[in-house]
């Protein structure tokens, strides 16, 4: 499953490599995210451990509603949020999904423990949560 995600994170899709180029670096609100992250038996697009948010483009390759609805269900049950964008929303409005993405972090709170595979360095517009009703 590693070095699945290590192929994926050296070729990704154009969308992928667009939206990484502004959640890299901690760039987006100073939230650290990490590309192709291994949780459990899935490789999560972007996640950032500190808000237990998933980031997941959605292309070509996501045909099945039905499995992606089974996916996040998976994901939610170990404590991740999952926000799904599609390729054409990062191609063509990739300011929009920065925007909703920090509301989304800025509404969650902190993990209360760290991510269960912490990286070597330590690091720490469907499906928003609802700031109002979520705390």
């Amino acid at each position: 499953m590693h070095g699945h995600a290590r192929d994926m994170r050296n070729q990704p899709a154009e969308p992928e490599k667009r939206l990484w180029q502004v959640l890299r670096g901690s760039q987006l609100g100073g939230y650290k995210f990490r590309r192709q992250a291994v949780i459990g038996n899935a490789i999560a697009d972007f996640l950032c451990p500190q808000k237990g948010l998933i980031v997941e483009v959605d292309g070509q390759t996501h045909t099945d509603p039905d499995a992606d609805a089974r996916r996040t269900k998976r994901l939610e049950a170990l404590g991740f949020r999952v926000v799904r964008v599609t390729n054409y929303d990062v191609m063509s409005n990739l300011e929009g999904v920065q925007q909703m993405l920090l509301g989304a972090l800025e509404c969650l709170p902190d993990r209360r423990s760290p991510h269960p595979n912490p990286s070597p360095e330590e690091e720490g517009l469907s499906g928003l949560p609802d700031c109002e009703t979520d705390q």
